[in-house]
């Protein structure tokens, strides 16, 4: 009896994700690596720089199911928590959100109206800016890659490591990278 105990105990906490997934107030996940700022995306962009990292805008939604699967499928891989903690400089914006948010341009608007702006339609959508945006972009022309929705570990790995070593700037686009990666990693196995 108490072995059948032991092992239903087992069972039931395997099924559990293998990281707890905080969420906030506003019902989205919350990471260590995210960052509470003035929302004024110019001084983010400008501190990003100042600590040698690439600025990096997550637009996510409560209940969003898309932003769960990340949170505890994707974002908790040691090689992708890795990447994110090293490389990025990343703030969290929320969909329905009301907080005052100043994109690049200057103009100061609500995270709902941001989002609108920036036609933010599905959620996660990740926006990874230049380190330089010149004056009065906005922000969802500054960027250099948007990832619309969740992926897999290994899509959103090789989205990052592009973004990071600045891949968009050469001849090989993101969906090459990330092809010639997939059949990097095949072989290696």
């Amino acid at each position: 009896m108490f072995l059948r105990h032991i092992l239903s105990f087992a069972f039931a906490v395997s099924a559990l994700p293998a990281l707890a997934v905080t969420l906030g107030d506003d019902g989205l996940h919350k990471t260590d690596w995210m960052r509470e700022t003035f929302l004024d995306l110019r001084e983010d962009l400008v501190e990003a720089n100042a600590e040698g990292k690439r600025f990096m805008v997550m637009i996510e939604q409560r209940g969003c199911i898309y932003c769960t699967k990340m949170h505890e499928e994707v974002f908790p891989d040691p090689e992708v928590t890795a990447t994110i903690e090293d490389a990025f400089f990343v703030i969290q914006l929320n969909l329905y959100g009301d907080r005052e948010v100043v994109d690049f341009d200057g103009v100061a608007m609500s995270e709902k109206d941001l989002a609108r702006r920036w036609n933010a339609m599905f959620t996660p959508m990740v926006m990874f800016f230049p380190p330089e945006v010149p004056e009065g972009v906005q922000g969802n022309a500054a960027a250099v890659a948007t990832m619309p929705g969740a992926f897999g570990r290994g899509t959103t790995l090789d989205m990052l490591t592009w973004v990071r070593d600045e891949g968009y700037f050469g001849d090989e686009a993101f969906q090459r990278y990330h092809a010639r990666m997939i059949e990097e990693r095949s072989a290696a196995q």
